[in-house]
């Protein structure tokens, strides 16, 4: 047995002997850091607690004086104690008084002491503490003495947590906001609208014994519970028919080899060693693992944090072998689940209950739990701070997860609303449904082509279930974002192979990897920009690594054999981008010429148009491509100078204002006469009213999102092209103001619908 597992044994058993006694919660912590300043050869061992306010309080020590107990009060942040809660890491230094962020206390009389050591308490990945001992004496503490106070650390962390040492840091109080009607705003995760109820569900199991009696038991319960939670994922993934295809089933697979980690499963056997139990181990590793992702600014990096969450809850329930019980959650038929995260696996395993709705408060559109969402068709909202604070079980809930909306506790009257918007939305479908399969003509007989955003395989069916044109536009860095590691050419080329099998004979337009601002590829380091939006970023960022690129296009050429090939560029700000893009497409396609694979029937290149300055280089532009499309988002964004996602500046700048419709004119214009096809892809396409404006500036292909499609085909259809197409040019002539105003009494002397509901 090693010193190290020897000392922290040692110090563990006389700890547990310790917090058996009958002593005043005080009397108890001040013994354990007499007990823990002796074992660590100390003069000082103190123990600080996290309060309200961001502050940390002295609740104990051996050493300093004891009137600056409770009295000694730093901001997290603040000296050497306050940097270990804010770091959640630790700190050993041989002179204290050295480094800068040392804060002297005169009360405490710690001015003597030269060496200090200190470790944050860490329970669930939150700072709860700090524990420190020091020396007169300089000293180096050694590693092996640093990980015996973490061990300790963890323990007391658990006390504090659970107030065994009456220590209670966060007593609940009545909130008056839980008995407030709440409206909030957050980001779709999966669309619809659904009214329940709210429960709340809370993955947490307690952990009462920490410190281990028996090593050889603790191994043999853990190796017990690794093999367990294997077997588990593995039935869970190949038992269930939703996930049989798709990126759902390709994110559950990272999960699953996230299961079998070596370096997880070691640390946990380490953990072991040091004397805690198989419980105590897993949420050891947990909470030093999660305190260091929390800190994390790259959400794929905090991606793998929720995924680690519940493995480790999972496992906790596999050792204690209630695995098969069903958590302690009452769903029923009008259930909305609250969570403040949730992996992917558990979804799946109550996807036969009957949840209506979803709000998980840390889920982004792209995490695991959401693409799994969609792939069961439960309405998700995501991205809210601490909704869960506000929300108690039992609370009427509206989810309107079409427009991001989130209502708490709102009275009847609008409860009554949304009951209608349901019935209005299912007659709706129906004439969706009814007009699925007819040509998407306007009135006087124009053909419209609507085709459908994609960007996973999940989206694909929509292609038949709307009837759409194609795919006017293919995001392909979803399949890297998805991905824990970078997908290989023969994954890349699978992927894009199954994506054209999917559309048949309908084209698909792949727009190359767009990542960067706030697309970020999880195993790529990443410089912190001022402006990302404005940065190293889309096609910038893949002529930088060229290789990248050439992958890329090497596995769409395969991909397309004997198959048309659209590719498009994205965030063109010079026509040399696109030229250089282009001669790498055609290096690879020489490439594959030469080693004999059959080639594409028939390939078109063209340019995103989402930059500005683009709009001072058309006719140049226009000898250069085969077809253009219009990125709306991202050009009106920087057509106004105005963050899209900003919530004070959504609505401050109309997306039909003259000033875009000149500019979307002057685009449409300038291509016909170079006889270069266009479209125009972003959320303005989606918008029946927007929809109708863009048709009259003469677009006649929108690719928009899936859940879109039925109330822009109704529009399509109820639309004389002539009028409309007069109408704007009046528009733009006599530079009406209020543009919205104008269409909408368009719309209405020309019965031209405009009701704005999804394809459900």
């Amino acid at each position: 047995m090693s010193v190290i597992t020897t000392k922290s044994s040692l110090l563990l058993r006389e700890l547990r002997e310790l917090m058996a006694s009958s002593q005043k919660p005080q009397t108890r912590l001040n013994n354990i850091t007499s007990l823990i300043a002796s074992h660590m050869v100390a003069e000082v061992c103190s123990v600080y607690v996290a309060i309200p306010g961001e502050k940390l309080e002295l609740f104990s020590s051996k050493g300093l004086k004891a009137t600056a107990v409770h009295k000694t009060i730093l901001n997290v942040g603040e000296g050497l104690v306050g940097i270990i809660a804010e770091k959640a890491q630790p700190l050993a230094l041989s002179d204290a008084k050295l480094h800068p962020n040392f804060s002297y206390r005169p009360e405490t009389g710690e001015e003597i002491y030269h060496s200090f050591l200190g470790v944050p308490l860490l329970r669930r990945g939150q700072t709860v503490g700090v524990i420190v001992v020091q020396n007169i004496k300089l000293r180096s503490y050694k590693d092996e003495e640093i990980e015996v106070l973490e061990t300790i650390a963890m323990v007391i962390a658990e006390m504090i947590a659970t107030g065994e040492l009456g220590v209670f840091f966060a007593i609940k109080e009545d909130d008056p906001r839980h008995n407030k009607p709440h409206t909030v705003e957050g980001l779709v995760l999966s669309q619809g609208i659904v009214i329940g109820k709210a429960v709340l569900y809370e993955k947490r199991i307690e952990v009462l014994k920490i410190i281990s009696e028996d090593m050889e038991l603790e191994n043999k319960r853990l190796i017990n519970g690794l093999r367990d939670l294997k077997h588990n994922i593995e039935k869970l993934i190949n038992g269930l028919e939703v996930i049989s295809n798709g990126e759902h089933r390709g994110v559950l697979e990272a999960y699953q080899m996230l299961s079998n980690d070596p370096s997880w499963e070691k640390r946990l056997f380490v953990a072991i060693k040091k004397g805690l139990t198989a419980e105590g181990a897993v949420q050891s590793v947990q909470s030093d693992v999660k305190a260091r992702l929390l800190r994390q600014k790259n959400p794929f990096i905090r991606e793998k944090l929720y995924d680690l969450d519940d493995l480790s809850y999972r496992l906790l329930r596999h050792i204690r072998g209630d695995i098969d019980k069903n958590i302690n959650i009452d769903l029923n038929e009008d259930t909305i689940l609250f969570a403040r995260n949730m992996g992917p696996a558990d979804l799946l395993e109550y996807s036969s209950s009957s949840i209506k709705g979803l709000v998980i408060e840390e889920a982004s559109p792209n995490s695991h739990v959401s693409i799994v969402a969609r792939a069961l068709g439960i309405p998700s909202l995501g991205g809210f701070g601490n909704i869960i604070n506000i929300v108690e079980n039992g609370d009427k809930i509206i989810i309107d997860a079409n427009a991001g909306i989130l209502h708490i506790r709102q009275d009847q009257d609008l409860e009554a609303v949304f009951r209608d918007k349901l019935l209005t939305q299912a007659s709706l479908q129906k004439k969706y449904d009814s007009i699925r399969n007819s040509p998407t003509i306007t009135r006087d007989n124009i053909p419209i082509s609507l085709m459908i955003n994609a960007g996973l395989m999940i989206d694909l069916p929509y292609l038949k279930l709307t009837n759409a044109d194609g795919i006017g536009l293919f995001r392909t860095e979803l399949q890297f974002m998805v991905s824990s590691k970078f997908p290989r050419l023969t994954e890349q080329e699978t992927y894009y192979s199954s994506v054209l099998g999917e559309a048949g004979e309908k084209p698909v337009t792949f727009r190359t990897l767009d990542i960067g601002s706030d697309k970020v590829l999880p195993y790529f380091s990443r410089k912190k920009e001022d402006n990302p939006a404005l940065g190293w970023r889309a096609l910038r960022f893949s002529l930088e690594r060229p290789g990248l690129l050439r992958l890329q296009m090497r596995a769409l050429i395969k991909a397309s054999s004997n198959k048309n090939l659209n590719i498009i560029f994205p965030l063109v700000a010079e026509i040399s981008e696109f030229v250089e893009a282009k001669k790498i497409f055609l290096k690879e396609l020489d490439f594959i010429k030469l080693k004999g694979y059959p080639l594409p029937k028939n390939y078109s290149l063209g340019v995103m148009i989402e930059v500005p300055s683009l709009l001072w280089q058309l006719e140049e532009l226009y000898e250069e491509v085969d077809f253009i499309s219009i990125g709306s988002n991202d050009l009106l964004q920087y057509l106004f100078a105005s963050d899209r996602g900003h919530a004070q500046l959504s609505q401050r700048y109309d997306p039909i204002s003259i000033s875009v419709l000149r500019v979307l004119k002057k685009i449409i214009t300038t291509a016909e006469v170079a006889n270069i096809p266009v479209s125009l892809c972003g959320e303005i396409a989606g918008k029946p009213l927007e929809a109708m404006a863009l048709l009259g500036l003469g677009f006649k292909q929108l690719s928009i999102t899936p859940s879109n499609m039925g109330a822009i085909k109704s529009m399509v259809l109820s639309l004389d092209l002539d009028k409309i197409t007069k109408h704007m040019d009046d528009i733009l002539s006599h530079n009406k103001s209020n543009v919205r105003d104008s269409l909408i009494y368009f719309a209405k002397d020309n019965k031209v619908e405009i009701e704005s509901f999804s394809w459900g």
